[in-house]
């Protein structure tokens, strides 16, 4: 069978190169530089972008130096960039009146996005409870996706290619958090906002956290009024027992009234090494024998605090 050579045209070698070239500068990330102004924070992001005295070193060097790493962003269908690690950095830009800075673009689905925003954001030196909930449940929330298991209430799925490890276990060790710890971050997503920006700011612990956060929505509001009423907040203790009372549905404002009006000497331990009151027995007493003694003194200290609190009535 013959061919007209006028109608089989092969291509080049130029034209071939050509092209394999044009495919690979289009698959390759490159830095460009974008407009501020035309990039959208990511959604629900988890990380607190504050104008702290860190902020402000920050925009500070960007003046100096300019933006010396560069933003990572995904294009929008929009024409718009969406960030996905950067926000900082574009808020210090914006600062500091400059209109355009470096970020490469990439392409990612959502699930991608969400993991480089999380292990980005992650490298920062100091990172509220909150910001580590959420964004631990982000990220686990995407790998359980990538697995393709069910994500309701679900920690404990099995991830490919792990060796069997549950996906909590995974993110466990690719933060350096036990899986324990995973799940007891993510409790505090739980919380309603006025008790979860009190456990950023320590004024309740962590633990008496994750324990409120058992509580339903409407008991966190009525322990909050209780708590700005009564000027005090929950020990770990304290919390323990509202969650218990939680789960039995006697948890009325009465109840947690209650509670938080409980003495919280009852929690203090203390501890006196036998080097310390040694010296004051006979070497011959015994743990018991001084036991006794010191009950004994206090009884008597107690006593005598009580005729004083009298005699000045």
């Amino acid at each position: 069978m013959k061919h007209n050579g006028e109608s089989l045209k092969l291509a080049s070698y130029e034209d071939l190169f050509k092209n394999e070239e044009t495919r690979q500068e289009e698959q390759q990330e490159r830095v460009q530089m974008i407009a501020t102004a035309e990039m959208d924070d990511f959604p629900n992001h988890p990380f607190q972008v504050c104008n702290d005295e860190k902020m402000r070193d920050t925009i500070e060097s960007i003046q100096e130096n300019g933006v010396l790493v560069p933003a990572i962003v995904r294009p929008k269908e929009n024409g718009r960039y969406e960030i996905v690690s950067g926000h900082r950095r574009r808020y210090a830009c914006m600062a500091a009146g400059i209109a355009e800075m470096p970020a490469i673009v990439r392409d990612m689905t959502d699930d991608e996005a969400i993991i480089i925003m999380v292990d980005s954001n992650l490298q920062r030196e100091t990172i509220l409870p909150s910001e580590k909930a959420f964004a631990y449940k982000m990220k686990l929330d995407a790998i359980k996706r990538q697995a393709g298991r069910p994500l309701k209430n679900n920690c404990g799925q099995v991830v490919p290619n792990y060796f069997g490890k549950k996906s909590v276990e995974v993110l466990g060790e690719q933060v350096g958090e036990s899986y324990k710890q995973i799940q007891r971050y993510i409790r505090l997503t739980e919380l309603i906002p006025d008790i979860l920006e009190m456990v950023d700011g320590k004024e309740i612990s962590f633990n008496a956290g994750v324990e409120v956060s058992y509580l339903k929505k409407e008991e966190q509001q009525q322990l909050v009024e209780v708590m700005e009423y009564g000027e005090c907040v929950p020990s770990l203790s304290q919390a323990q027992r509202l969650k218990k009372a939680s789960a039995e549905n006697r948890l009325t404002k009465e109840v947690i009234a209650e509670i938080m009006n409980e003495d919280k000497a009852a929690d203090i331990k203390l501890t006196l090494g036998g080097s310390k009151i040694k010296k004051y027995f006979p070497r011959e007493y015994t743990s018991k024998q001084m036991e006794q003694v010191i009950l004994e003194l206090l009884e008597h200290w107690s006593k005598g605090q009580d005729e004083a609190r009298k005699q000045n009535a």
